[in-house]
């Protein structure tokens, strides 16, 4: 089978459009500033964390009725070191870094959601797929 000239341009377009997508969807999700960590337990926000250099090794400690957990902060990534739970689920999850991703306990009802503030929900990438 011989290749035409309409096969090669469509070839030449696809490829072209599927280099700028990917570069598009690479850009939009680690392009966006002001993000921030939401704490949530019980279904109500009791903290938001904002990403800077000064918070990068801090460490915060949520005490509530429900447990204990308590949240590091990197380089624009969070994730919960220590837990009271039976299970620490939440502590082996390990750190989350796109805006969507989040953490939960469900012992002590605790949700970590990391969140981007220039982003409206149309913009967030749901999944990855590799």
């Amino acid at each position: 089978m011989k290749l035409k000239r309409g096969d090669i341009v469509l070839i030449i377009f696809l490829s072209v459009f599927a280099l700028v997508l990917s570069w598009y969807i690479s850009f939009v999700s680690t392009g966006s500033s002001g993000d921030y960590v939401s704490v949530q337990v019980n279904g109500q926000e009791i903290k938001q964390i904002q990403f800077s250099d000064e918070m990068i090794g801090k460490t915060f400690e949520i005490k509530t009725e429900f447990g204990r957990n308590v949240l590091e902060i990197g380089d624009k990534t969070v994730r919960v070191i220590e837990a009271d739970c039976p299970d620490k689920l939440d502590v082996k999850q390990g750190e989350i870094s796109q805006p969507g991703q989040v953490i939960v306990c469900l012992p002590n009802r605790l949700l970590v959601e990391y969140k981007a503030k220039n982003l409206s929900n149309d913009e967030i990438i749901d999944n990855f797929n590799y």
